[in-house]
């Protein structure tokens, strides 16, 4: 049994059994983080680990003593990819076929790149890979992600209503009642950790379901031909409102706001907005307008010249989700964008991924070289925060620092975050 307090690799054995041990060798009861591997010393490795720092844990090398200890309250799955029997992604397989929601850290001695690919594939199947364990790991490497994984992460607890289909008239009442409410994430400069722009998120504050998220309405107001109201109410309401988000300079941070495909189909879009700008007394210079590469492709000429109106105008462009669209390399030349935004799916595993991480450096080094800013979202953790500021990104939003916050307490939230700024 390797000493939990030293830095040695894990050492595998030869010997093979199909019993559940904890870290004590006794058999345990169905617990929260379940270890498969076909190397005893492995997983006897990890459940002591595991039990050191709190947690409790069962390990096997048998794929069927596995299944049928995998419960709906399994939190954390660590599963070896070269099992004799059932290899690993036999049994990413059946875990999909389960429906299984725990997160799974996949551990194997072959090339990163398989491991990786195996990765690919266990999220095509709806599962979710959190870590990678290159063997043979160290005692360092495993405690950081047990740490980081094991534990259900504490979110900010927010009631999401589930999905409905919302009638046309109840829509336009939400409208006419100016029901929608906007609210506010940060973004922040990687350089010198300030605020230095806002994205306007929409929320329907409905009646009876409470607060209801965008995924649940945004495209069922597409498809009834509302979309451009509510742009336009959060438009509004995001003008009115950011002057309240200056800094000490009484300078307002940027404000970016989505534009929806239907709004690149109106020739009278960069006129209109700002229109509105000015009878908010905001520059044109201080707006964002974000576009996701799907919106670019459809109708390109009426695009085009929206797009390069809005510059004309002095209107920011940034370019959303950049990277999970598959026409932007054919068009991005012509785009005057002036800011790529990295897609929150390269940035979440990017720690891990090596494919990922090289994404985003060659995204970022891409857009510099054509003079835009570059902007990462989904910015979780510090060590996420760390490989973009090495890698030369300009500025970053994500939980790390705010998840998406009302007005009042976007405010509230600024005074105390810079505060600590200053000292």
């Amino acid at each position: 049994m390797p000493n939990l307090h030293d830095q040695r690799t894990v050492c595998p054995a030869d010997t093979l059994t199909g019993q559940l041990t904890k870290g004590n060798g006794t058999v345990a009861p169905i617990q929260k983080i379940l270890v498969i591997d076909d190397e005893i010393d492995v997983g006897e490795f990890v459940s002591a680990a595991a039990d050191a720092m709190g947690f409790e844990c069962i390990a096997t090398t048998d794929a069927k003593a596995f299944l049928d200890v995998l419960a709906p309250d399994t939190d954390l799955i660590l599963l070896d990819l070269m099992m004799p029997e059932m290899d690993g992604v036999e049994l990413l397989r059946l875990l999909s076929q389960q429906k299984c929601k725990a997160g799974i850290v996949l551990m194997s001695g072959v090339g990163k790149r398989t491991m990786e690919t195996a990765g690919q594939l266990a999220e095509v199947l709806g599962l979710s890979i959190v870590a990678h364990l290159q063997k043979p790991f160290r005692l360092a490497e495993l405690e950081a992600v047990l740490e980081r994984h094991a534990k259900p992460r504490a979110l900010p607890l927010v009631k999401h209503t589930p999905i409905a289909v919302f009638q046309h008239e109840e829509l336009v009442r939400a409208i006419e009642r100016n029901e929608f409410v906007v609210y506010y994430q940060p973004q922040i400069d990687i350089a010198t950790g300030r605020v230095v722009g806002v994205e306007a998120l929409v929320r329907w504050q409905h009646p009876e379901r409470g607060l209801v998220f965008p995924d649940n309405f945004i495209a069922r107001m597409e498809e009834l031909g509302l979309i451009d109201d509510l742009g336009w109410i959060v438009a509004e309401r995001g003008m009115s409102e950011v002057a309240q988000f200056a800094n000490g300079d009484s300078i307002a941070p940027m404000l970016s706001l989505n534009a929806s495909v239907y709004s690149l189909h109106n020739l009278k879009f960069p006129d209109l907005l700002v229109s509105l700008a000015e009878k908010h007394a905001i520059s044109p210079s201080n707006i964002m307008v974000e576009i996701t590469e799907t919106g670019l492709i459809k109708e390109l000429s009426t695009a085009l010249d929206i797009l390069t109106r809005l510059r004309m105008k002095q209107v920011k462009l940034s370019i959303d989700d950049f990277g999970t669209g598959y026409a932007m390399m054919q068009q991005l030349k012509n785009i005057p964008a002036t800011e790529l935004k990295i897609d929150k799916s390269f940035v979440q595993d990017m720690q891990n991924n090596g494919q990922d991480r090289i994404m985003i450096q060659k995204t970022i080094e891409m857009g510099h070289e054509l003079g835009m800013h570059v902007i990462a979202e989904g910015v979780e953790t510090k060590e996420q925060l760390d490989l973009l500021r090495l890698d030369g990104c300009d500025s970053v939003q994500g939980y790390h620092f705010s998840r998406p916050l009302p007005a009042k307490d976007l405010v509230s939230w600024l005074h105390t975050y810079r505060s600590h700024l200053v000292h």
